[in-house]
C-alpha cells in the first residue's frame, strides 16, 4: 500500500469491509495510513463508519504536522483525499531506518528501542523544521507505541490511529 498504491488492492478491502458489516460491525478500520487515498471508496461500500487512517483527523487538529512511514510516498493527492489542510508539514522516517526496513521486508524481528529512536528522530526533525506545528500526527499504524516518547521529545500532543479510534468508539457509545 505504501509505495505501490495499486488500486487493485482496494477490492479485498471492500470485500472485507462488507463482510464485517454483515457480521454486525459498527465501526471498521484498516491497518495502513496510506489507505486514506481510498477513504471515500471504502466508506461508500458500507453503511457503518469506516476509518482508514490517522490522517483523517488532521483537519480537526490545531496546526498539525505529520510524521509518516515514507515521506516520498505520502503525496499531495493522498493528503487531499484524507482532508489534510494544504501546507501541513510532513516529515518521514529516515529511509532504510530500522522501523521502515523491517516493515518493508515483512520481517518478524524489530529492535523496538531503535524503532522508537527512528520515530522520535523524525518528530524532532519535523519540529525543528516547522516550529509552528502544535499537534503531531503519526501516520503509520506501527507508530502508536512510540506516542509517549514523541510527546516528551516534542512537547506537543500526539495523535495517531489509536487516539482517533478511541474517539470514534466513544461517539458510537453515546
Amino acid at each position: 500500500m505504501v509505495q505501490e498504491q495499486d488500486p487493485a488492492l482496494l477490492v479485498p478491502f471492500v470485500d472485507a469491509a462488507r463482510t464485517l458489516e454483515a457480521e454486525g460491525a459498527r465501526l471498521i478500520t484498516t491497518s495502513c495510513g496510506f489507505l486514506a487515498a481510498w477513504q471515500a471508496e471504502l466508506q461508500a461500500a458500507v453503511s457503518v463508519s469506516l476509518i482508514t487512517s490517522s490522517l483523517l483527523q488532521c483537519a480537526e487538529l490545531p496546526a498539525p504536522g505529520i510524521v509518516t512511514f515514507d515521506a516520498a510516498s505520502l503525496h499531495p493527492g493522498l493528503l487531499r483525499k484524507a482532508g489534510v489542510p494544504d501546507g501541513t508539514p510532513v516529515t518521514g522516517l529516515a529511509p532504510g531506518c530500522e522501523l521502515q526496513s523491517r516493515i518493508l521486508a515483512d520481517d518478524t524481528v524489530l529492535d523496538l528501542a531503535q524503532a522508537q529512536r527512528d520515530v522520535v528522530a523524525a518528530a524532532v526533525q519535523l519540529m525543528s523544521r516547522h516550529p509552528q506545528v502544535q499537534t503531531v500526527v503519526l501516520e503509520c499504524t506501527n507508530m502508536p507505541p512510540y506516542r509517549a516518547a514523541v510527546e516528551v521529545a516534542t512537547g506537543r500532543p500526539v495523535h495517531d490511529l489509536e487516539t482517533l479510534l478511541l474517539a470514534a468508539y466513544r461517539d458510537l457509545r453515546l
